[in-house]
């Protein structure tokens, strides 16, 4: 089983490169599930209902958000109904939707968890290394079910590193979020999870994370609060391919997902 998953959606620029290719993805690299992370996919704050929608129509299964995912009003009444859109798992269970689901794929059953990270974050939920153990045991020994895609939205990279040996053997694969920036360091971990630090963002190339330039520069020489707003121009879009086998829900593969589209090839 092949598990392409994207990082980041970052505002219009990253929403519609996704859209617009990620069909061609799919068959260039012979993927069987779709997961991308949208979480900054309206206007770089939130997803919303209808944002969700045109995502699934181009091909995502789950998609998966962070700690931007209250950020638009209207998606607490769609995460009640639309359980393919998950919000992190160690919120109290008596938020809206779910940070776990079960897809029955053509390949077969895949387990997609969203969980957010502590160091650094806001607000601090529950320990997720508590909350990702008992779920990950949950899915295994009640729903048998052996390929689980994690997705660990944390800022610090110690954080997401940590939790990849946590869960070794026990998931096929956990990706970090968050920080928009693509690490280097894809590998299979000893006991078979497949592990990467962030799978950085889908979002303009020339931007700070995803945001203008201007903004962000002015920001830190002058000290005084400014508005972000997202950067325009060419696209890259980031994330991971991962190989499962799937009668075990080990990994036998990770490779970064890396490209750029220019201009031409997003109008």
């Amino acid at each position: 089983m092949r598990i392409l998953f994207l990082g980041d959606i970052v505002g219009e620029p990253g929403r519609k490169a996704v859209i617009r290719h990620l069909g061609s993805i799919q068959q260039e690299h012979r993927i069987d599930v779709t997961i991308v992370n949208g979480e900054n996919s309206a206007g770089g704050r939130g997803i919303t209902p209808k944002i969700a929608r045109e995502l699934f129509s181009a091909g995502a299964q789950v998609i998966t958000t962070g700690d931007h995912v209250w950020d638009q009003k209207d998606l607490i009444d769609y995460l009640k109904t639309e359980k393919r859109v998950l919000r992190p798992l160690n919120y109290p269970a008596s938020a809206p939707g779910s940070g776990c689901v079960i897809i029955e794929a053509e390949a077969g059953r895949v387990a997609v968890i969203n969980a957010q990270g502590r160091t650094f974050m806001n607000p601090p939920l529950e320990n997720p290394f508590l909350a990702l153990e008992a779920e990950v045991h949950r899915l295994r020994s009640e729903c048998g079910v052996k390929t689980i895609f994690v997705d660990f939205h944390a800022e610090t990279t110690s954080e997401k590193i940590a939790m990849g040996y946590h869960l070794d053997g026990q998931v096929s694969a956990v990706v970090g979020t968050h920080t928009h920036v693509q690490t280097a360091d894809e590998r299979i971990l000893p006991k078979g999870t497949a592990h990467l630090t962030d799978a950085g963002m889908c979002g303009p190339e020339t931007s700070v994370l995803g945001r203008s330039v201007e903004s962000v520069v002015w920001r830190f020489k002058s000290s005084l609060p400014t508005r972000f707003p997202v950067a325009k121009g060419e696209v890259r879009l980031c994330g991971a391919i991962v190989e499962v086998n799937k009668e075990t829900g080990l990994a036998i593969g990770i490779e970064r997902y890396n490209r750029l589209y220019s201009l031409s090839e997003l109008s």
